[in-house]
């Protein structure tokens, strides 16, 4: 919950606009739906209705109970549509790129310069990423479908076998953060994590710069 109102990526930002859309949307749409029911209690109760009217057909009450729906429905699409733009743009020269290969059941990191990070379920590995920098992540997995997942930047994105995935993540806040496989990949899912660290960009250059001696 505490990354739902402070994400930690640029892009979370951006998804949690559209996220308090869909929020405020389903509580006008819950609030209106128990609104009718406890009217239609209190109002059309038995000791006041005895014998409730009978009809049938309301063209222009049922054209309504289509229309409002399917309107919702765009209206939440185009909003999540013009959220998605920017969280899926990618630069053409970004200046930091990193390949995430998932594999069962860890993470192999591949930075410029031949750096290597290569984790296990029980030494789970650090990806390192400059703060305020866009970082290209270029996805894939191994093997079976996973799920890359870093709760705090609210952003997930799939790993998939023979397929690129390439997003772009731009840290806002200093400090670690928890991720893991969000798709139940297999006896050890559970154990498929790993952790983000955040730095200023000058210990970023260093690391890469000292071919991954000088961890940040």
């Amino acid at each position: 919950m505490r990354w739902l109102l402070d994400p930690a990526s640029v892009q979370g930002v951006t998804m949690r606009g559209d996220w308090y859309v869909f929020l405020i949307a389903a509580a006008c749409v819950g609030l209106f739906v128990y609104g009718c029911i406890f009217w239609c209690i209190f109002a059309y109760r038995r000791s006041r209705n005895p014998q409730p009217a009978q009809f049938s057909g309301n063209k222009p009450l049922e054209v309504l109970y289509v229309v409002i729906p399917l309107l919702i429905v765009i209206g939440l699409f185009i909003v999540t549509m013009i959220a998605e733009i920017p969280v899926d743009r990618v630069a053409a020269d970004p200046a930091n790129k990193v390949g995430v290969i998932a594999f069962r059941w860890s993470w192999r990191f591949d930075y410029p310069g031949g750096i290597t990070t290569i984790g296990t379920p029980f030494a789970p590995p650090t990806l390192y990423l400059p703060l305020r920098e866009a970082t290209e992540i270029d996805l894939t997995s191994a093997d079976v479908t996973h799920s890359f997942w870093v709760p705090a930047f609210l952003f997930k994105r799939d790993a998939i076998p023979g397929m690129q995935n390439l997003f772009a993540i731009t840290p806002t806040r200093v400090g670690t953060f928890r991720g893991r496989c969000a798709q139940f990949c297999g006896l050890d899912h559970a154990l498929m994590t790993f952790q983000v660290k955040v730095v200023p960009d000058p210990a970023y250059e260093r690391f890469i710069a000292s071919r991954g001696v000088e961890v940040p």
